[in-house]
């Protein structure tokens, strides 16, 4: 019986890491990317269509709805831009993705508790700051990963390029 713990994992050549390095996106981010894409441009075409044969509609529902057309475009242009870029972002996306998520999620939150403090006092405004809310902190935890993501990834890649440049492992790293 042959332990596997013990045998040495076999290590990838200079070549295989170079071309791992300039990888071009995985197919499974590419189809995400393509269905943000077209969500982000449905939800843009939706609410713009609303505003443009709606003149009737309240200021506060304009407004509303002229934010959420803009989001949906932020979002599809967050998606062309990755789509476009066609190679490997060491992580930097997710960053994006998740200012991008805190920020809708914080001007969501102001906007429904904008809405309870004006006067409305409605038990639906609150319960939308409290969702509101929610996506805020789950947008923190997310930003903090993503951020963490990125600094163990370029380290990773320091090292790499650091070993194919055939300079030895920085101190502390294992060879």
């Amino acid at each position: 019986m042959t332990d596997h713990a013990t045998m040495p994992t076999p290590r990838p050549s200079a070549g295989e890491l170079r071309q791992r390095l300039a990888a071009e996106l995985a197919l499974p981010s590419r189809i995400g990317y393509t269905v943000l894409l077209l969500a982000g441009l449905a939800v843009t075409t939706v609410t713009a269509s609303l505003l443009a044969t709606e003149p009737a509609l309240p200021a506060r529902t304009r407004i509303a709805f002229a934010l959420i057309a803009g989001a949906g475009f932020a979002w599809a242009g967050f998606a062309a831009w990755v789509l476009a870029r066609r190679r490997v972002l060491f992580a930097s996306h997710r960053v994006i993705a998740a200012v991008m998520g805190l920020a809708f999620s914080g001007l969501f939150t102001t906007g429904s508790l904008g809405v309870w403090f004006a006067g409305s006092r409605q038990p639906g405004a609150l319960a939308a700051a409290a969702v509101g809310a929610a996506m805020l902190a789950a947008a923190v935890l997310v930003l903090r990963g993503a951020r963490r993501r990125v600094r163990e990834i370029t380290a990773r890649k320091q090292e790499i390029e650091r070993l194919l440049a055939g300079q030895p492992a920085a101190p502390g790293q294992p060879r």
